[in-house]
């Protein structure tokens, strides 16, 4: 009989592999990863938003069906999510830890005469004395709304436990859901004998259910995300390492140069990864 997989070792310890990775991108130990990308990561969901899309329907459809809501966006990023929903909201309150991607959302704010989203610098779980009955940076809101922004937390339960303590109404969490025959799924499942390379929706709503929280998810509509670059097949398998955590073991090199060969696409200043996931809105009341 097979055994059950343990979910939440499983999110443990692919949080920790990536984060690993996205620090080797630091060029110190205290830089925001952010510092030099943020109008570059605005500008692609910027061009990912072009199209339209369910998860942003879904949300929109629940700030119009409750009237004068408060909305906590977690992980805001340059605002996207923010400025999307300020005019639909009483009050949304942006909590993004990065100073360089706060800069973003405020000059938009600016820009547009946004008066209703208050930036705060903070990371999510709260502190421990910021709970719900006392006065502290983090206070209830009706829907409390997360998007790509969870990967970094090791503790997925305690994420959404705060999530459920903070909302009123009903949480919403939007996340990668990886194609099963993307290269990143080849390549895991040959170094760790399991297809998933990083935390995502298949391995989060696992964990919810384990919890009780039985969630609906509306999948996004218009397909899957559209592949990454890189300029040359040796910057490729040099993040394919990374992104696996064996950038010192050569020993399989000959397995992903020829994974990697056969699978992206060679264009004129570059080599494009095909696409490898769509987007999950996950939806439960409290």
């Amino acid at each position: 009989m097979e055994k059950l997989t343990d979910w939440k070792n499983l999110w443990h310890a692919l949080s920790e592999i990536q984060d690993r990775s996205f620090t080797r991108k630091k060029e110190a130990a205290t830089d925001d990863v952010w510092k030099h990308k943020a109008k570059e990561f605005d500008k692609l969901v910027e061009d990912r938003w072009a199209k339209p899309d369910s998860s942003r329907d879904f949300l929109l459809r629940k700030l119009k069906e409750n009237p004068g809501s408060t909305l906590l966006d977690i992980g805001a990023g340059t605002g996207k999510w923010s400025l999307l929903c300020a005019p639909w909201a009483k009050k949304v309150t942006a909590l993004e830890p990065s100073l360089s991607m706060q800069a973003v959302l405020k000059e938009k704010m600016a820009k547009d005469g946004v008066d209703n989203i208050e930036v705060v610098t903070e990371s999510w779980p709260p502190e421990e004395k910021d709970a719900p009955d006392q006065k502290g940076v983090v206070a209830p809101h009706d829907f409390i709304l997360t998007s790509h922004s969870m990967y970094g937390v090791g503790d997925f339960e305690s994420f959404i436990r705060a999530m459920n303590q903070y909302a009123v109404k009903g949480c919403i969490m939007v996340m990668r859901a990886p194609l099963a025959d993307a290269v990143m799924a080849k390549a895991a499942s040959r170094i760790w004998g399991q297809p998933y390379d990083s935390p995502n929706f298949q391995i989060a709503y696992n964990i919810l259910l384990g919890m009780d929280i039985y969630a609906d998810v509306v999948f996004e509509e218009q397909g899957s995300w559209p592949g990454w670059y890189n300029d040359s097949f040796e910057t490729a398998l040099g993040e394919l390492k990374s992104r696996l955590d064996i950038v010192d073991d050569p020993s399989h090199d000959a397995f992903l140069t020829g994974l990697l060969e056969k699978n992206l696409i060679v264009e004129e200043d570059g080599v494009r990864w095909p696409a490898a996931n769509r987007s999950a809105l996950v939806y439960w009341e409290v």
